[in-house]
């Protein structure tokens, strides 16, 4: 299978990169190839002073490309210009990639749970899988390293029982021999609960136990849980409970258009966890 990796070329990617037990983790998902992207400003022009840019670039691409191919990978690299996160769809796109990696970073312990401008419209508009990888600075140096090497050793899955949160669900056929431990959760609307909701909430553990039989089924040691409030507080609340190492989750919309818009509860969780995200966009 193809991954689309989306690079910046700066060293904090290449911490990402450079990790063998994040790269052992994509093999045990399946990926096998990778296309390694970066895209550049469309106002650079060749013969203009600075154009060595280009020459940069491609030696930033190439150690990259070597990181990767020294794992075993098969390794295609693309420098484009234009809109990044249009660009890195596209290319998801052509090459029909099984998932997309964004990594996501900051320097202080507030910037690194806002998501980048990049990472977010990826995740607004991809209709692939995104995973968007955690890399934090560290505090003694000011380098990088990843949140969590072991990708998806510790699975946090976050369903409302929606059609695309099934969809969702169906990623852990591919997580299967990576993932040691989920934990499936169901956010409980207060109403429900307040409305005879009892009834509702018994249903909810019920369909949870159904799927959790299927994780131990392939090996996964699994919990399940119920909790009652505002769906994206309820799922960082249980994040960190339970510590997981990627958090996966359906995003509503069925259309770019809907994912455009602010407040759903899947973008409230891309921007503010400190775990890995694997977000699981509607079909096309």
């Amino acid at each position: 299978m193809r991954v689309v990796y989306a690079t910046d070329l700066s060293a904090a990617i290449e911490t990402a990169i450079g990790s063998r037990t994040c790269l052992e983790c994509l093999e045990r998902y399946g990926i096998d190839e990778v296309d390694l992207v970066t895209v550049t400003s469309p106002n650079v022009t060749t013969g203009m002073l600075g154009a060595d840019v280009g020459e940069q670039t491609r030696r930033a691409l190439d150690r990259q490309q070597r990181l990767l191919e020294d794992e075993g990978f098969t390794v295609r690299t693309h420098v484009v210009r234009g809109t990044p996160h249009r660009r890195i769809n596209g290319l998801a796109d052509r090459v029909d990639a099984a998932l997309t990696i964004v990594g996501t970073r900051g320097r202080s312990p507030l910037e690194q749970r806002l998501i980048g401008s990049t990472a977010r419209n990826i995740s607004r508009t991809s209709v692939r899988p995104i995973l968007l990888q955690r890399i934090v600075e560290t505090e003694t140096d000011a380098t990088h390293e990843v949140a969590n090497e072991h990708l998806f050793r510790r699975v946090l899955y976050a369903t409302d029982f929606s059609e695309n949160a099934e969809r969702a669900f169906e990623q852990f056929h591919r997580l299967q021999t990576a993932t040691r431990e989920a934990t499936l959760l169901h956010v409980a609307a207060p109403s429900r609960r307040s409305s005879g909701g009892s009834e509702g909430v018994g249903n909810a553990e019920a369909r949870l136990a159904e799927l959790a039989d299927e994780l131990r089924a392939m090996g996964i040691e699994t919990r399940t849980v119920v909790r009652e409030g505002e769906a994206a507080e309820e799922i960082l609340a249980s994040e960190a409970e339970v510590n997981p190492t990627t958090i996966l989750i359906g995003s509503r919309g069925r259309s770019r258009m809907h994912r455009l818009l602010l407040g759903s509860t899947s973008e409230h969780v891309v921007a503010r966890a400190n775990s890995n995200v694997l977000l699981v966009p509607p079909p096309r």
